[in-house]
């Protein structure tokens, strides 16, 4: 199911943000009730110990769905609740990549936390600005930024693996049998560092922008 609306969604992204909001709108509600429902659930069971079992499965699938939803964000002048979701409620991704759900789970979703922070309005892709956002996107990268950042200040860095072998983003402790100078995962290391300096850049930019208007 997850996987079906996930590519039915990515080919109505062709369409045009008419056919778009067609699709989304009716969805909206049930979407967000899917992500709460999704991301609330008890990762540490025995169900999410295989990178194969069919929990996983579903997973890679709701990530599949939720890519296909921050993809078509750009089409809509005011995006849906379905589609700032994401933004909004980060921290239930957040606490899921430090639970111990298989490590493939854990990248996906810290790629899919690095589209976000690279995610530009047609305003802003259009000037070539970082800061040129619509309002809702403002609310919803500082959003994000609050969350990430406080999280960072709450040791969760040292719960984030950087490859399939206990590697330990902030460890300067080798995984057993590997040598320290390999092992990490590169991609999980870079989106990881990505995204903690863009939530650090917007909430320095957001805070300069307060105190102008004051």
């Amino acid at each position: 199911c997850l996987w079906t609306l996930a590519a039915i969604l990515k080919e109505t992204l062709k369409d045009g943000a008419g056919v778009l909001e067609k699709l989304l709108a009716p969805l909206d509600a049930v979407l967000e009730g899917f992500y709460n429902a999704i991301l609330l659930h008890h990762f540490d069971s025995h169900h999410y110990t295989s990178p194969y079992s069919e929990a996983t499965n579903n997973l890679i699938s709701f990530i599949d769905l939720l890519e296909a939803l921050l993809a078509s964000r750009i089409e809509l002048e005011l995006p849906l609740r379905c589609q700032r979701i994401l933004f909004l409620k980060v921290s239930y991704v957040l606490n899921l990549i430090s639970s111990s759900v298989p490590y493939i789970i854990k990248k996906k979703f810290i790629l899919l936390l690095k589209k976000c922070v690279l995610y530009k309005s047609r305003e802003a892709a259009e000037s070539g600005s970082l800061f040129l956002q619509t309002p809702s996107f403002c609310e919803d990268m500082l959003a994000l930024s609050n969350a990430v950042l406080q999280v960072v200040n709450l040791t969760w860095l040292n719960q984030i693996p950087i490859s399939g072998k206990s590697n330990y983003f902030g460890s300067s402790e080798a995984a057993p049998g590997r040598d320290s100078q390999g092992g990490s995962d590169q991609t999980v290391l870079r989106a990881l560092s990505l995204v903690l300096l863009k939530a650090l850049e917007f909430k320095i930019h957001s805070f300069a922008t307060e105190r102008e208007i004051k």
